[in-house]
């Protein structure tokens, strides 16, 4: 009997090709399967990311996961299903995936609603971490994420009032662009300090160490750190003249 394969979900980090792991390389090298959610997988920016890392991946079997952008909860678990179903068929061949996705596959990622039910069905599944945006950003802007004692927060703001942001310490918005001008209206009025980065390790990157420089059609890929009032993480951290 064939063994099956193993299917691998691996974050590719934020935009930098750089930033790869070197067990995400010497996965993508090993994997006869390229899969990532969308209609082409070589459109997806996790592909763009990963292929200057590791050109190989481009000989390679490319299996697009298309997931539609909706919000409604029925329809979604219908395409999870339907994209471990193809999944599974590759990996009962005795196929190994690599499954890649922007960051960390643990945070916001398709990939966690895919390989559950694929684990479920009986099949060998990984984690392989990456960069994630927030870490990325903060290393971009120069601020440290926590200090000390600080919590920190991580919010998607798409799903969340940014109004409410009551959590004590810091917090990082994520999935900001599509409310990006409610967002900025309740950030003002927050008392908290505010930078953000957009595209960051992307072609077009910029920083912001304002609210107020946020443009309002920032876009997808835009991230908001905003830290407690009075904090000292975002001291002095103006990039020089």
């Amino acid at each position: 009997m064939q063994d099956r394969g193993i299917l691998y979900g691996i974050g590719v980090g934020p935009g930098d090709p750089e930033l790869l792991t070197l067990k995400a390389v010497r996965l993508l090298k090993a994997a006869d399967v390229i899969a990532a959610p969308g209609k082409d997988v070589r459109e997806t920016a996790a592909y763009r990311i990963a292929v200057q890392a590791v050109p190989e991946i481009g000989d390679k079997e490319l299996i697009p996961i298309d997931m539609p952008m909706v919000m409604e909860r029925e329809r979604l678990e219908k395409a999870h299903l339907a994209g471990a179903a193809v999944l599974e068929e590759i990996l009962e061949r005795g196929k190994t995936i690599a499954f890649i996705t922007l960051g960390d596959p643990t945070v916001y990622s398709t990939f966690s609603y895919l390989e559950k039910p694929v684990r479920e069905d009986g099949f060998s599944t990984e984690y392989v971490s990456g960069v994630t945006s927030f870490c990325a950003a903060a290393a971009a802007l120069r601020v440290p994420l926590a200090e000390w004692q600080e919590p920190l927060h991580i919010i998607s703001a798409v799903h969340r009032k940014p109004e409410d942001l009551s959590e004590p310490g810091n917090c990082v918005l994520m999935k900001s662009g599509r409310r990006m001008k409610e967002v900025k209206e309740a950030l003002k009025v927050s008392g908290r300090e505010i930078c953000a980065a957009v595209n960051v390790g992307m072609e077009g990157e910029a920083l912001y160490r304002t609210v107020g420089e946020i443009p309002d059609d920032a876009g997808y890929f835009s991230l908001i750190i905003a830290k407690e009032a009075g904090g000292k993480n975002t001291r002095d951290r103006k990039d020089p003249e």
